[in-house]
């Protein structure tokens, strides 16, 4: 018998959760006594591993383009396109997360333990991106602080030339691996925590806690298609002057590949096939745009986070304010040059951005059990958004055969 998969134990986790969870709903004071500090310790691990995986994973990430030069108008326009993408994603996330109000009808209140933060003004969120003391927004765990330095020094490493950094980069790239190796073993603790967490969620309110999930999953699916066809086509026609019904049958395989696989990277190939024969984008540009896209480039996953941090917002009775929405787009955003290509990376990155604007980390375990179904969304969406920037920037450098 094949070994199961990961994803089908945690899903599996959340279902016995909530059996065992409506079973002791009589008794809900057992379940929060001797059952939820396990679903504590698994949130106590994720957020051991969260500054130092993505610290090591951006200065290796923004060290690995090469020489400035070298970089050129082709690294300029790839990094800008799917920076302004991937905001545009998280933005429409947020606004179907108000327009749906996914956490409608639910709401838990906040346990005495978990630290809020006030909401800090637009002025003092955009200057605090940049850390007057960066060793100190490491260690208060300041995520915005701790994107910005990583890629001061990875930009800065890429300056200096590969001769003089190589030091430098590789502690860094073992570092990133060793993180990477401890979240994939705390990901295997993951149905184990889901469980513990669901059990005196669904003890103490029932399956109300169900109802809003269907929500999540709408909104989400919505979002992808809503950005897909008015992001990418848009960009399509406007700068390609590809009909963008061309481009979705053109990038058909590699979007059902990503959808089937939820693997950006398992999905490269097919990917740079699906350019590179029905568009005529050339090698030396879809071997630099598209693996770049699939570390950097997280459309799909920048728009369930705006989903999820707003449905999670909703659930604890969170207002959030326009800078606390604006602190969101950009932890997404740059967040997503670092985001992890393992199973979990997503669910890693949503505790940044809740993190980033006070929202209790405990409220990861109501997405948790459905992440397998938005994934396969968001990784489509990340694939074909690599498929754009290609024809994009092909087309831009007129380096294109139609």
């Amino acid at each position: 018998m094949k070994k199961m998969k990961l994803t089908t134990k945690i899903f599996l986790g959340l279902i016995l959760g909530v059996l065992v969870g409506l079973l002791m709903q009589r008794t809900p004071g057992i379940a929060n006594t001797y059952i939820k500090p396990f679903g504590t310790l698994f949130i106590n691990m994720i957020k051991m591993i969260i500054v130092p995986l993505v610290f090591s994973s951006l200065i290796v990430g923004s060290a690995s383009m090469g020489s400035l030069k070298s970089l050129g108008r082709i690294g300029l326009k790839t990094v800008l396109y799917y920076l302004l993408t991937t905001a545009i994603a998280v933005s429409i996330g947020l606004l179907l997360g108000n327009l749906i109000s996914t956490g409608h009808g639910l709401v838990v209140p906040i346990d005495a333990n978990i630290e809020t933060t006030e909401a800090p003004s637009m002025i003092t969120t955009l200057l605090g991106i940049i850390p007057s003391n960066p060793l100190k927004g490491l260690v208060e765990a300041n995520i915005l602080q701790v994107i910005a330095f990583a890629l001061f020094l990875g930009v800065g490493c890429t300056a200096v030339g590969k001769e003089k950094s190589a030091s430098f980069v590789n502690f860094f790239e073992s570092l990133a691996e060793i993180m990477y190796k401890i979240t994939a073993f705390i990901m295997e603790c993951a149905p184990y925590g889901i469980f513990a967490l669901i059990v005196p969620v669904v003890a103490d309110y029932g399956t109300d806690v169900l109802k809003p999930l269907a929500m999540v999953i709408l909104a989400v699916y919505l979002g992808c298609v809503i950005h897909a066809i008015l992001v990418y086509s848009t960009a399509v026609k406007v700068f390609a002057n590809i009909n963008p019904i061309r481009f979705f049958k053109g990038i058909a395989p590699a979007a059902i590949t990503a959808f089937s696989t939820s693997s950006s990277s398992g999905t490269l190939p097919v990917t740079i096939k699906s350019v590179s024969e029905n568009f005529g984008v050339p090698k030396q540009i879809s071997s630099f745009v598209l693996p770049l896209g699939a570390t950097i480039n997280m459309d799909g996953t920048a728009l369930y986070q705006g989903v999820c941090a707003l449905f999670i917002a909703q659930v604890y009775g969170f207002h959030l304010s326009i800078a606390q929405m604006a602190t969101i787009v950009l932890t997404a955003t740059l967040g997503s040059i670092g985001t992890a290509g393992i199973p979990g990376g997503g669910l890693i990155m949503l505790t940044l951005v809740l993190q980033s604007v006070g929202l209790p980390l405990d409220g990861i375990v109501l997405i948790a059990g459905i992440d397998r179904i938005l994934d396969m969304a968001r990784t489509c969406v990340n694939v074909v958004g690599d498929a754009s920037c290609a024809v994009v920037v092909s087309s831009t450098e007129k380096n294109i055969d139609y």
